[in-house]
């Protein structure tokens, strides 16, 4: 058993970029190479973030191994990525990477579009019979100018796609660089003999064409395309952007009574931080000295301001409003609330969503299809095609290879992958990974824990009635025994009576009793406080208060009887109020038509009313922890898709069994490692959120596939049957990758 947790703990997850993807077929051989690796399981490479992640076993598998692998298909990683701590400077380095290859491709464009224009202009003029009249130059030395014009145009901005050709080439595998390269290569070559050779292709009948304009304009769209796309995508990654700058570059300590002004990377646990108003909270932490009020929408999606006073808790990333206040750090970087977000963030836009394997089989096989489908066009028009066979040919061969869209496949998905996992992020809902995302939008059923989730989970104290002894006495040993006690509702008790001015004593033979309640000793008085089977289970009368108990009991409210020396003396309700938009969000999840039940512990006359007052339609009161499981699991087995929505730690094996399980938190307090979806403010509302955002995500996706696929399904015949013209094909190809990403950004648009 030791032996089998040491080899677990070596396994660690990882994510590394890879450099030289440019459509969906390079992430299938990615995956392929990185797979094959012993030790190496959950492979994921995601096209739109240009990562690979995956789960490595470190005492089988060697990372160099993984260099090596991807090398040798063509790709690079850069394993000094992995000795970069700080999600900061990792971001500093992903941004300067993408700044750079953006503005190398725009300075290509350029100089390519530059080019294209004078091209153009001279062959398509060449074409009008009086444009011979205009310029006194011949056929033969145009197509000559045409050559020194487009030739600069094929070997500096368009030599990126023949390197990676020929990469290719070498492992016997091709991509969308392989079918520009063939289809310009191909028009330029055929150009070139032409130009160069003109007797080898001329005879009486036929006028052999130049095929220059195409070869630059087709290379000139594909990288206006190309960069848009890659513009359009640095926008999609702009929530762990926000994310990652919302914490200050420099920060004022005090160490040793002395301020200093100090770099946030210089701060370290235990050290007291000033934060003055207006200023944004470095690190998570515990204020000291001070008081203010907070904004933690960024964090939480809360957009009302929280009041925080000493020993409250603060959150690295909000804003301070008003006061100033100085407070000790606990937790830094990848440790603290903000880090451990962004490093979710990241997981979920770095994993698949099952919607996305259609796209994937397809990219698989895509760029060995559209070439045979190429071939056959060109032998096809050769063979029975009009008397300019080899013009048609090569012109309807270029546009089969140029109109082909493995680019829009490819980003289809993770593109509304990443916007609708930042914008959730933004409104503090949370998703583990995409595969939750997509699920949440086929729920037929959720399921709400009660106390926490439905309810505030603060019990306060309501009301007192009492016989043969005064309320006041009758508090202060009720509460002296429940000082020892952590349940909440103890704690409701114990603030009431310190709000009372109470004095408060210490019991003797404290006894906490499971499900029942406590007993022990008050001034030498024996107490039993607890619920009615505690009072029966000690033959204790409980006629007393019990008309009032149940009446108090159908207000929802928590019944604690209490018996002095075995004589019941008095009675306590406790209430667990409902939150404020518990009924309206309760309302717009029915709107959605998805059934709402609620589980408790509590007594049937307590869930009977918090379901009324809430709109829930089915309850089930009275459960134990393992019933909860049960109940999921019935639900389960009457084919609903069952989300659970509860605290994340008490309810942790009921959000384990359910399809998704949506884990509530509070601020600091969220349980990070608990549920698929995590609500971080804990209010209900971003329940419906998180099922709005799927909805709307999915129909994204689904939208992206759709123009995807239908870009190839009607591009590819009409291209093949001489329908359309190459340079319209390379627009329309670029035109398809931009408009998918530009779909995705809608996704920053919607309402939550």
């Amino acid at each position: 058993m030791p032996e089998q947790t040491a080899e677990l703990n070596e396994i660690k997850h990882i994510s590394i970029p890879v450099e030289g993807m440019t459509c969906a077929s390079c992430v299938a051989r990615v995956e392929k190479s990185i797979s094959k690796i012993e030790g190496i399981s959950n492979v994921a490479v995601n096209f739109a973030t240009e990562k690979a992640s995956f789960d490595i076993n470190t005492s089988v598998a060697d990372i160099s191994k993984i260099k090596e692998a991807v090398e040798d298909e063509g790709y690079k990683i850069d394993l000094s990525y992995l000795d970069v701590k700080k999600h900061s400077s990792k971001n500093s380095i992903e941004s300067e990477e993408r700044s750079e290859y953006e503005k190398e491709l725009k300075e290509d464009f350029i100089f390519a579009a530059i080019l294209s224009i004078p091209i153009l202009i001279l062959n398509m003029g060449s074409m009008w019979k009086g444009f011979y009249n205009l310029i006194p130059l011949s056929s033969e030395e145009i197509n000559k100018i045409l050559l020194i014009l487009t030739t600069p145009v094929v070997f500096i901005p368009g030599k990126r796609f023949f390197i990676i050709f020929w990469q290719n080439l070498k492992h016997f595998s091709a991509d969308m660089n392989s079918l520009v390269a063939i289809g310009t290569g191909s028009a330029y070559i055929f150009s070139v003999l032409i130009t160069l050779f003109p007797k080898l292709f001329s005879s009486n009948t036929i006028t052999q064409h130049v095929y220059f304009d195409t070869t630059v304009v087709i290379i000139t769209l594909i990288l206006m395309g190309r960069w848009l796309e890659s513009r359009a995508k640095s926008k999609t990654g702009s929530a762990i952007k926000k994310l990652l700058d919302l914490k200050p570059q420099n920060v004022i300590v005090k160490r040793n009574g002395i301020e200093s002004e100090i770099k946030i990377d210089e701060l370290l646990p235990g050290d007291i931080v000033i934060v003055k108003p207006g200023g944004k909270i470095p690190a998570d932490g515990i204020i000291r000295n001070g008081y203010s009020t907070i904004d933690e929408a960024m964090i939480t999606g809360e957009s009302i301001p929280v009041e925080k006073s000493i020993n409250s808790k603060v959150t690295g990333g909000t804003i301070n409003k008003t006061g100033s206040f100085e407070f000790e750090v606990t937790a830094l970087g990848e440790n603290s609330v903000l880090g451990q977000i962004i490093k979710m963030v990241e997981s979920a836009q770095g994993s698949k969503a099952p919607i996305q394997q259609l796209a994937d089989k397809a990219a698989a096989v895509f760029v060995p299809v559209i070439i045979l489908i190429a071939v056959i066009t060109f032998l096809g028009w050769m063979l029975f095609g009009t008397s300019s066979g080899l013009n048609t040919a090569l012109i309807n061969f270029v546009a089969v290879l140029i109109i082909a869209c493995p680019c829009a496949l490819g980003l289809a998905t993770p593109t509304a992958i990443i916007v609708g996992t930042g914008k959730g992020a933004q409104k503090g809902i949370l998703l583990r990974n995409s595969e939750s995302l997509e699920q949440a939008h086929k729920l037929t059923t959720i399921i709400f824990d009660k106390t926490g989730t439905i309810t505030t989970g603060k019990p306060v104290f309501s009301s007192v009635i009492t016989s043969g002894v005064s309320e006041k006495d009758f508090i202060g040993m009720v509460a002296s025994l429940e000082q020892r006690s952590e349940h909440p509702a103890a704690h409701a008790i114990v603030n009431y009576a310190r709000q009372q001015n109470i004095k408060l004593i210490d019991p003797g033979n404290f006894d906490s009793l499971t499900g029942l309640g406590l007993k022990g000793k008050v001034n030498g008085k024996e107490l039993l406080i607890g619920n009615s089977s505690l009072m029966n289970n000690n033959s204790i009368d409980i006629n007393l208060f019990k008309e009032k108990a149940n009446e108090l009991s159908g207000e929802g409210k928590t019944v604690i009887f209490a018996a002095i020396n075995k004589t019941l003396t008095g009675l306590i309700s406790i209430e667990d109020p409902v939150k404020e938009n518990a009924a309206e969000s309760i309302k717009k999840i029915k709107a959605m038509k998805i059934k709402t039940v609620m589980l408790t512990g509590d007594n049937r006359s307590t869930a009977e009313y918090v379901a009324k007052k809430t709109g829930i339609e089915e309850f089930k009161s009275e459960l134990l922890p393992e019933e909860k499981i049960n109940a999921v699991k019935d639900y389960q087995q009457n084919k609903n898709i069952v989300a659970m929505v509860g605290d994340g730690i008490n309810d942790a094996p009921a959000l384990a069994q359910s399809n998704i399980g949506i884990a509530l938190g509070t601020g600091t307090d969220v349980a990070i490692e608990t549920g698929d979806i995590i609500i971080i403010s804990g209010d209900l509302e971003g329940v419906v959120n998180a099922i709005k955002l799927s909805r709307r995500t999915i129909r994204t996706i689904k939208q992206n596939l759709f123009w995807a696929f239908i870009y190839n399904i009607i591009g590819v015949p009409l291209a093949a049957l001489g329908m359309l013209n190459p340079m319209f094909a390379a627009f329309a190809m670029s035109f398809s990758s931009v408009s998918v990403v530009s779909n995705s950004l809608r996704l920053k648009r919607i309402r939550l």
